[in-house]
C-alpha cells in the first residue's frame, strides 16, 4: 500500500504568526524622499507646448524681447493715458523746441525729477529760434495726474495722465515738431497704428497662406501646380515698386480708416507666398502618416484632416514665421507712410512722423525729427529675437 506525500502548508489567517512592523518616530520630511518620475520621464510626459515653452525660456534674449513686446502692445490702449500731450496739440512758442532733460540734482541737492524751462530769442540771420535754458527755475514733473483733457476710446471723457508737465511750465522729452506738437507724445499715439497694422497684415497673410499651401500641400497635381505658378509670379515681381504701385491706387477721397485696412490688406496679400510654401513642403510630408490615411478611411473630408489633423502639427512653426514676418510689414508701412503713399494724416504713425524728416535740411538743424526711428529699430529686433527662440524651441531636432 503505497503513501502520497503530504506538502506541508505555512498557516494562513488568524493561525498565521504576527509579522513585527518597523515604526520610525522620525517625522517625515518630504523633501529627504525620492523622487518617483525622474527627468527623462518628465520630458517623455510633457506635452508639446510644454516642451517649446521649456526650450524657449533657455533663450534669455528671446525672452526679453518678448516681454519687451508684451509691454508694448498692452499699453497701446492707455496711450492717452500715458502721453503727456494730446495728439494734435500745438505749443506756439515752442516751434521746434529741442529735446529738455529730465534731472534729480539742483545746486547740490536732490529734488524729485524736474526739467529747466526754456526761453528763446528769434535768429535774424539763420531766420530759426535760438532756444536757452533757464538754470534757476527747476519745474517739477507731475505723475498720476489730471491734465489734458481727452475722450477715453471715444466713450467717456477723462484727463487722468501718468505723467504730466509742470503746472507753470512746458516739458518736451523728445523736442517738438515744426507746428510746436510734442514729439514723444505723438510716438506713443503712432504706435497704435504702427503695431496694428503687422498684426493685421499678418492675419491676411495668415489666412491666405494656410488655405493656399494647404491646398497645394495636400492635394497636389494640377492644383500644386497652379498655385506654384502664382506663387513663383507673385514673388518674381519687385516688392517695393509693387508696394508703390499698389498703394498709389488707392483713391484719394478714402477715410483714414479704409486707407488704414487697405494698407494693411496690400502688404498681407503680398507676405502669404512664404508662408504657403511652408505650409506646402509640410503638408507634403505629413499626408503619408498613418493617422492621416486612418482619418481618411473613416471617412474624414478633406477640410476637416487639413484643419484638424495636419496644420495642428506644424502650428508652433507657422507661429515662429508668422512672428517673423510681422517686422517685414511694420517696416513696410513705415516706407510707405515714409514715401507719402501709405497712411496721411489725421492718422499718425511712425512712418507719418517720419515723413516730415524727409527734409535733410531740417534734420540738419533738427535731428530729434529722426526720434521715431528708434522705436521702429527696437520693435523690429524684438520680433526677428523672439521669432528666432520660437523657431528653436519648435524644432524637434535643435
Amino acid at each position: 500500500m503505497s503513501t502520497t506525500p503530504t506538502m506541508a502548508f505555512p498557516p494562513t489567517g488568524r493561525d498565521a504568526p504576527k509579522t513585527p512592523h518597523f515604526v520610525d518616530d522620525a517625522p517625515f520630511d518630504p523633501g529627504a524622499s525620492e523622487p518617483t518620475v525622474n527627468e527623462d520621464e518628465r520630458y517623455l510626459r510633457a506635452s508639446a507646448l510644454t516642451l517649446i515653452w521649456w526650450k524657449f525660456r533657455r533663450h534669455r534674449l528671446a525672452v526679453i524681447s518678448a516681454l519687451v513686446l508684451v509691454a508694448l502692445y498692452a499699453s497701446l490702449p492707455f496711450v492717452e493715458l500715458i502721453a503727456p500731450y494730446g495728439l494734435t496739440k500745438r505749443h506756439g512758442d515752442f516751434l521746434y523746441a529741442p529735446p529738455q532733460t529730465i534731472h534729480i540734482l539742483h545746486e547740490g541737492s536732490l529734488h524729485r525729477p524736474f526739467v529747466y524751462p526754456y526761453s528763446f530769442t528769434f535768429n535774424e540771420e539763420t531766420f530759426t529760434r535760438d532756444y536757452k535754458v533757464d538754470m534757476s527755475r527747476p519745474q517739477p514733473i507731475r505723475f498720476f495726474c489730471s491734465g489734458e483733457p481727452y475722450r477715453f476710446w471715444g466713450l467717456f471723457d477723462a484727463s487722468f495722465h501718468l505723467v504730466c508737465p509742470p503746472k507753470d511750465g512746458e516739458m518736451f522729452l523728445l523736442g517738438t515738431d515744426r507746428l510746436g506738437r510734442d514729439m514723444f507724445s505723438r510716438i506713443i499715439y503712432g504706435a497704435r497704428i504702427s503695431l496694428t497694422v503687422g498684426l493685421v497684415g499678418i492675419a491676411v497673410s495668415f489666412a491666405l497662406g494656410l488655405f493656399f499651401g494647404g491646398l497645394a500641400g495636400y492635394l497636389g497635381g494640377w492644383v500644386d501646380n497652379v498655385i506654384q505658378r502664382l506663387i513663383e509670379i507673385l514673388r518674381s515681381l519687385p516688392e517695393l515698386p509693387l508696394w508703390l504701385a499698389l498703394s498709389a491706387a488707392l483713391p484719394a477721397n478714402w477715410s483714414p480708416l479704409l486707407v488704414f485696412f487697405g494698407i494693411t490688406i496690400i502688404l498681407g496679400l503680398l507676405d502669404w507666398p512664404g508662408l504657403a510654401r511652408a505650409v506646402r513642403s509640410k503638408l507634403l510630408a505629413l499626408r503619408e502618416e498613418d493617422y492621416v490615411k486612418a482619418a481618411e478611411l473613416m471617412g474624414a473630408s478633406r477640410s476637416r484632416i487639413i484643419g484638424r489633423h495636419l496644420i495642428p502639427n506644424f502650428m508652433s512653426h507657422l507661429i515662429a514665421s508668422a512672428t517673423l514676418s510681422i517686422p517685414s510689414m511694420i517696416l513696410g508701412e513705415t516706407a510707405l507712410s515714409f514715401l507719402g503713399l501709405g497712411l496721411r494724416p489725421p492718422i499718425t504713425s511712425w512712418g507719418v512722423l517720419l515723413n516730415e524728416a524727409q527734409n535733410l535740411a531740417a534734420v540738419n538743424l533738427y535731428p530729434w525729427l529722426l526720434a521715431p526711428i528708434i522705436p521702429v529699430v527696437i520693435v523690429v529686433l524684438a520680433f526677428n529675437f523672439m521669432g528666432d527662440g520660437l523657431r528653436d524651441a519648435a524644432d524637434p531636432y535643435h
